[in-house]
């Protein structure tokens, strides 16, 4: 019996996708449940899983093909798998790395990321000559990328430059300048168009403020062992303390909360939180729901349970559609001072920076405090400098008296 392998059904914010990765060829055995292929839109990758066991008889969509929702990528022979396993016989006694038992690849799938798993099958890397670093031994793409340097690196590389297959990159070497073209992912293309855009298309300016980590640092230091331990191991960070000063924030100046939706102005009675988490594909957002809602504890849970997701490449579309303003933190990475892009509809987005230690002058003494900086991007057509200066001195306050968050005044 034949069964069709149909793309997903992608939702009204996304009109397509691209055929990233076949993860089996014609021919090969699957099981039920088992990875086939990955489809990647202008969000996240999908992963189209088999319905049944079977055997894979035809790819209709080959890689990098555009598709619609729910179109035909290929078609699975059910039960077929005992009789088309003497036929892959002969190819696996000349790849028995590759494709000895299907047991063996649904061990990669579980352990090497789609981001990952792209990059080494554009060099040529072997995903089981890499020693994973990532949890669990997952392959992580910077895995991929310090095997990709080594075999750039070693001598044998320059007499094999067809390993990469041409379709997907193109290496153009002189000596030892070598130069790499490769297709830009869809995420990465709707980032740079969403960039563009803003840049284009707002009023966007950007103001700036500090605030003194100090009273935040302490309540966390001091709780934050019983914390983790009344909260069933979530841990308390320093993101749900902005996101809960930003809530409480845009409660008092709707406007950093609105939208521009042609000649009106969309006041939105709840706060969506976007989150900007890195990926192996990109920068990401996911969204926090109705945020002004939720606990300190509800909010880091929510953001461990995005940068897991992020990390293993499973955020849905879902979850990184909508929110009515963003918060970005660059300090991670060591940012000092940045200049956030406004992410399209939404009207603000606040930038977190590095903490540092610097001298302040407090009631007329110099002391050390962990200051740190923040950037308020702001949509000028919507909101005036007033109400974007007072929006972040609010969470400055908020922030460095965090009982006032509790308290609500």
């Amino acid at each position: 019996m034949a069964i069709e392998i149909k793309a997903p059904t992608f939702p009204e914010s996304v009109a397509d996708g691209t055929v990233a990765t076949w993860h089996k060829k014609p021919g090969e055995a699957v099981k039920r449940d088992e990875l086939i292929v990955d489809i990647e839109t202008d969000k996240v990758v999908i992963e189209v899983l088999a319905e049944a066991d079977g055997v894979l008889a035809e790819i209709i969509k080959n890689e990098g093909d555009t598709v619609l929702s729910n179109e035909l990528l290929g078609k699975l022979t059910e039960g077929g798998a005992a009789a088309a396993a003497p036929a892959a016989a002969p190819a696996a006694a000349a790849a028995p790395a590759q494709a000895a038992a299907p047991a063996a690849a649904a061990g990669d799938d579980a352990i090497l990321s789609p981001a990952a798993r792209k990059l080494a099958e554009e060099n040529g890397i072997d995903p089981n000559s890499i020693a994973g670093t990532g949890k669990g031994g997952r392959v992580t793409k910077e895995d991929v990328v310090a095997a990709v340097e080594a075999k750039k690196n070693a001598p044998a590389a320059a007499a094999k430059p067809a390993a990469a297959p041409a379709a997907a990159a193109a290496v153009v070497a002189t000596g030892d300048r070598t130069e790499k073209r490769v297709p830009m992912t869809r995420l990465r293309a709707k980032i740079a168009e969403r960039l563009v855009e803003a840049q284009s298309s707002m009023a966007m300016l950007t103001t700036f403020n500090e605030v003194d980590m100090t009273e935040v640092m302490a309540l966390r230091s001091k709780y934050k062992d019983l914390f983790e331990k009344s909260h069933n191991g979530v841990r308390l960070g320093f993101m749900s303390f902005f996101v809960k000063a930003a809530t409480e924030a845009l409660k008092r100046f709707p406007a950093v909360n609105a939208s521009i939706d042609g000649n009106d102005i969309v006041y939105h009675g709840y706060a969506d939180i976007g989150v900007a988490v890195s990926s192996d594909r990109g920068l990401v957002v996911p969204v926090l729901r109705n945020a002004e809602q939720m606990s300190l504890a509800e909010i880091e849970s929510g953001i461990a349970t995005f940068g897991k997701k992020a990390k293993d490449g499973k955020l849905s579309i879902e979850e990184m559609t909508g929110g009515t303003f963003t918060i970005t933190n660059g300090g991670t990475f060591g940012s000092m001072m940045s200049t956030p892009i406004v992410n399209p509809p939404q009207a603000a987005i606040l930038g977190m920076h590095n903490i540092i230690q610097r001298p302040m002058a407090i009631n007329g003494q110099v002391v050390i405090r962990p200051m740190m900086y923040l950037a308020l991007s702001y949509d000028h057509r919507l909101i005036d400098g007033k109400e974007a200066v007072t929006f972040l001195v609010t969470i400055k306050n908020l922030l460095e008296d965090p009982a006032r968050l509790l308290l609500e005044i």
